[in-house]
């Protein structure tokens, strides 16, 4: 996984519009999500820090992956798709639990379960990067709040 400019320079440079909420640090009034860019590689990886949930050492948390503009499967356009994850801060281990895709336009589902066990998130994977935002105490700022906007955001990172 490559490390990624910042937000605002990767969208200027290809010319995106990231919302001002998400340049001057501004919350939205009324954020469905909280997005933020982990990474890009054969998909780009949001994470959602509205969906924290945590429980003493466990965190759960969902993310979202983007796929490049035009990826089909079984005759439908789909954006990418959500999976939730549980982290073990101290053990520094994920569990993928479940995975829905979501359609070109936003219909998402169905839910598949994940039943592979918990593994060690290694430096540098998907799930070692997500770990890092779901385990901080602090919370970054959103690059973007709603979907639409991490798919924009998501693809123009997987161009990059």
């Amino acid at each position: 996984m490559r490390a990624l400019p910042g937000v605002a320079a990767l969208a200027a440079a290809i010319g995106v519009s990231v919302p001002a909420a998400a340049q001057t640090d501004q919350p939205s009034p009324f954020p469905e999500h909280g997005f933020v860019l982990t990474g890009a590689g054969r998909f780009a990886i949001l994470a959602d820090q509205m969906t924290i949930v945590r429980d003493g050492d466990s965190v759960t948390m969902r993310a979202f992956q983007v796929t490049e503009p035009g990826f089909t499967a079984g005759g439908n356009t789909y954006w990418g798709g959500w999976s939730k994850w549980r982290f073990d801060c101290v053990a520094e281990t994920a569990d993928r639990l479940d995975f829905a895709s979501v359609r070109e336009g936003g219909v998402e589902g169905p839910i598949t379960p994940d039943t592979a066990p918990p593994y060690h998130a290694d430096p540098g994977g998907d799930a070692a990067e997500l770990l890092v935002v779901a385990c901080s105490t602090d919370a970054r700022s959103p690059d973007v709040f709603t979907l639409e906007e991490a798919v924009t955001l998501g693809r123009a990172a997987l161009a990059e």
